[in-house]
């Protein structure tokens, strides 16, 4: 477990091994946020133990996503007394629709979560919802505005925004290609535009994975996938019966690459409905790395 990195004013980031799992912690003077809890209890009391070091506060949590190494700590910090746990709409059914399906990817590190036996390995769906329109939660003289911009690395993504720090999820996955197996492709290459005009309201950037990002880093990402969009679409209608001929020319690797074209070819069957509203949280000018 790496140290703790101080962003902002009452604003941290924890690295986590293996994954490296970005764990946000926004502290009020009454509240601590907690944002995404790790893959199963052993890695969930870690990261409950360095927020301990942090802050003794009551704890609230944020899922960013409905993805195993995103909620799969949330037992643990029931256990602490969490109560309230944040996600959106999509992500909450998500997460009691298909999490004991997600327990096999966790069984070399977490084998009791991977079982369902022992302590803190039960599923806590998130209990505070939010849909389109943002949310402000008041910590005590720090306000965490929680928001959504509609659907992209899954249909539940949700965004934590502070005074000065944004945190995006896996959104934005920093030292990897992102995964797109729950993915939007062209509304994700939207969502991450979006992002980019948010640049001037947040000094700092954190990605669900890697190092904080800055807004070219973000524009990269953009701008890579709307050209794999193309690629792709043109790839399909060319050669419809075998479109993974397209993944040498894809900019990602290969097994990312099918994943790509086979949500591309599921998210246009069924069109581009259900997406969010993209409304902008006004946090008022703040600035972003440059």
């Amino acid at each position: 477990m790496s140290a703790w990195l101080e962003l902002g004013p009452d604003n941290y980031v924890l690295k986590t091994e293996g994954s490296l799992l970005n764990t946000g912690l926004v502290v009020g003077s009454e509240l601590a946020m907690v944002i995404d809890t790790g893959c199963g209890p052993r890695q969930g009391r870690e990261i409950l133990d360095a927020v301990r070091e942090k802050t003794q506060l009551p704890l609230v949590v944020v899922n960013t996503h409905a993805h195993y190494d995103h909620f799969f700590g949330n037992a643990v910090f029931a256990d602490d007394g969490v109560t309230e746990f944040w996600a959106h709409a999509n992500c909450a059914a998500a997460i009691e629709k298909d999490a004991d399906n997600q327990r096999r990817f966790v069984a070399t590190n977490e084998p009791e979560m991977a079982a369902g036996e022992g302590d803190a390995v039960e599923i806590v769906v998130p209990n505070a919802l939010v849909h389109d329109q943002p949310v402000l939660v008041d910590l005590g003289g720090v306000t965490a505005t929680l928001f959504y911009l509609g659907r992209a690395h899954t249909d539940g993504d949700l965004l934590v925004g502070t005074s000065s720090t944004l945190y995006v999820g896996d959104i934005v996955e920093q030292g990897a290609h992102p995964s797109f197996e729950d993915s939007y492709p062209e509304e994700w290459a939207d969502a991450l535009r979006h992002i980019s005009a948010l640049r001037h309201r947040y000094e700092h950037l954190v990605p669900g994975h890697g190092e904080p990002a800055s807004d070219q880093f973000v524009k990269t990402m953009a701008n890579t996938m709307s050209t794999a969009v193309r690629q792709a679409t043109q790839s399909i209608r060319d050669m419809p019966s075998d479109a993974t001929k397209a993944i040498p020319v894809l900019p990602y690797g290969p097994e990312q690459s099918r994943w790509f074209i086979k949500r591309l070819q599921e998210t246009n069957a069924a069109g581009r409905s259900g997406g969010g509203t993209l409304a902008t949280p006004d946090f008022g000018p703040k600035g972003w790395l440059p």
